[in-house]
């Protein structure tokens, strides 16, 4: 087993399901999204994108594209709480908070694709 390739599959994974914590349940209910867990998300898939560097193949830069997809997505929604909950009197709304949740969608979405090729890349490596 080679211990590399389970880090690796690790952080994908793991960003993967940080992303879809944060994203399931009401898009307007505050209580079922905590900031502390998107910062979590955007931090592990920025180290799964690290990981993602060394990769020359086809496959490897359409991994780091899908990983950097999700960054940018996480990235915008932590900006976007940051400016509402900072530089607005009004605070994180349940519309701004919407509006988090859908970004976050898109970057689990991203994810979601970003494992689909993981283990479809596993499943055809012949030994």
């Amino acid at each position: 087993m080679n211990f590399e390739k389970v880090v690796f599959g690790f952080f994908i994974v793991l960003a993967l399901t940080l992303n879809f914590g944060f994203f399931v349940g009401d898009m307007d209910n505050p209580e079922h999204h905590h900031a502390m867990e998107l910062g979590a998300a955007l931090a592990v898939s920025l180290i799964a994108t690290i990981m993602k560097f060394g990769d020359r193949s086809q496959m490897g830069a359409v991994l780091l594209a899908t990983s950097l997809v999700a960054d940018l997505q996480l990235l915008i929604a932590c900006f976007i709480w940051a400016y509402a909950a900072y530089a607005t009197e009004a605070g994180v709304t349940s519309e701004v908070l919407a509006s988090i949740v859908s970004v976050a969608g898109g970057a689990l979405l991203a994810n979601f694709v970003s494992v689909t090729l993981l283990v479809a890349e596993t499943i055809t490596i012949r030994r």
